[in-house]
C-alpha cells in the first residue's frame, strides 16, 4: 500500500487520484507521522460496503442459529408469500 504525506495529497491531489483510478490501490494519508486517512477508488469503497452488509447479515443468521430462532423453509415460504408472487 502506497503511503503519503497530508502536505502531498494538498499539492498533488489531481496527480494522486489519477494513480489511485488507474492502480485500485488505496494510499494511507498520513499527518504529522502518523496515520490519518486512507484514500480510495469510489469502486473499491462500494465493493467493501457491499462485503460489509454482507458479513453483517451472515452474522445475524448464524445468532439466529446459535438462538435456535430458526424455521423451516416450508414456513419460511408461508410467511414470505406474498412478496414470492
Amino acid at each position: 500500500m502506497k503511503t503519503e504525506l497530508v502536505t502531498t495529497l494538498k499539492r498533488q491531489a489531481t496527480k494522486l487520484l489519477a494513480e489511485l483510478h488507474r492502480e485500485k490501490e488505496p494510499v494511507l494519508i498520513t499527518e504529522h507521522g502518523k496515520p490519518s486517512a486512507y484514500l480510495v477508488d469510489v469502486d473499491s469503497f462500494e465493493n467493501l460496503l457491499r462485503r460489509i452488509k454482507l458479513l453483517e447479515g451472515l452474522a445475524r443468521g448464524e445468532k439466529a442459529i446459535l438462538e435456535s430462532r430458526v424455521i423451516s423453509h416450508d414456513n419460511a415460504k408461508k410467511k414470505m408469500s406474498r412478496w414470492l408472487e
